[in-house]
């Protein structure tokens, strides 16, 4: 008996289809796009960022971690930008996003310098990706070439927030899936996550780990050195100070975050479970080896998240302000 022809699209194919869709996005953007439009563009972006880093360094920490959560969610769009409205609570009001994000005074500043000699040319977007190269660049000398061409998204929603950013109690395998579910390798999982090698987290991310009375089980992949300071830092499962991400270099973009690994020293549990795992502790020691391979690793992780399902083209817009859709 012959059977029918089909019009269900497989499994794999349709993630084919999906892997296709986002490279054609990404190859939309191109390095040099505002050469002949607006030439000053990412030079007064770095300017920006190099006066407010220099004025508190934990700035490029929030300005690198601005454009991952912009672009896990709804792509690299500038989403993360728009402000709540009457009728919608946006993703920066998202517990994920307020209060750690810091740094959009930064991107503030360097759009409205922007309009000023260029108006509605350059995107937000753009704007973040700008400023997180130029981060990396100020707190760790990394540099590498942004290709440029996003457009600004209209909608930022609250509630997608948690449904794409991965949280900091996530071990290995779903750390996996979550980047696998953006086309992003585990090993480009593993070199991002060095970008907790500055900045700071709230007690409220890590305090399960620790041990506030004799019925709380401390977490036996923590130090127990460094589980006694954490909890002068966090005396209570309530308290929500803050503690920097790496102990030995804080405001160092650097590979000591992975040597830190190696000594039961990862503050969150996302951080020490890359060691743990059989999955990436090889990973891990390898970045922990070679500091400068990891810096071209890094830097090459960041240009493919920054192509994450951009807008280009006619699609979207270019904002005015950052904070409101135009």
């Amino acid at each position: 008996m012959k059977s029918s022809s089909s019009t269900m699209i497989s499994p794999i194919f349709f993630l084919l289809l999906c892997f296709a869709y986002a490279s054609a996005s990404g190859a939309y953007l191109r390095v040099g796009f505002y050469q002949k439009t607006c030439p000053a563009a990412e030079t007064i972006v770095r300017e920006a960022v190099k006066r407010a880093v220099t004025s508190n360094p934990g700035i490029a920490a929030g300005v690198i971690r601005m454009h991952f959560h912009d672009c896990f969610v709804r792509g690299c769009d500038a989403s993360v930008l728009l402000k709540s409205t009457p009728g919608n609570v946006a993703e920066r009001d998202s517990s994920f996003n307020n209060p750690s994000l810091r740094g959009f005074e930064v991107i503030d500043e360097a759009k409205a310098q922007i309009e000023a000699v260029c108006p509605g040319i350059v995107s937000c977007a753009d704007v973040i990706a700008f400023a997180a190269r130029d981060s990396a660049y100020k707190a760790g000398g990394i540099y590498y070439a942004v290709p440029a061409g996003r457009r600004d998204g209209r909608v930022s929603i609250k509630d997608e927030v948690a449904q794409n950013l991965p949280s900091s109690t996530l071990h290995a395998s779903d750390l996996i899936k979550n980047f696998a579910r953006k086309g992003m390798s585990v090993d480009e999982m593993v070199t991002l996550s060095g970008a907790h090698s500055i900045g700071v987290s709230h007690c409220s991310s890590f305090s399960e780990r620790l041990s506030f009375n004799a019925t709380d089980a401390q977490d036996p992949s923590l130090d127990p050195s460094y589980a006694a300071f954490l909890k002068t830092k966090c005396p209570s499962l309530g308290a929500n100070a803050t503690v920097a991400l790496d102990v030995a270099t804080p405001t160092r973009l650097d590979n000591k975050y992975y040597e830190e690994l190696k000594y039961n020293l990862g503050l969150l549990t996302s951080d020490q479970t890359l060691m743990n795992s059989h999955l990436t502790t090889g990973m891990v020691v390898n970045n922990a080896r070679h500091g400068a391979l990891w810096a071209k690793k890094f830097a090459k992780a960041m240009v493919h998240m920054g192509s994450l399902d951009v807008l280009t083209g006619t699609q979207g817009e270019v904002r005015r302000h950052c904070s409101v859709v135009n």
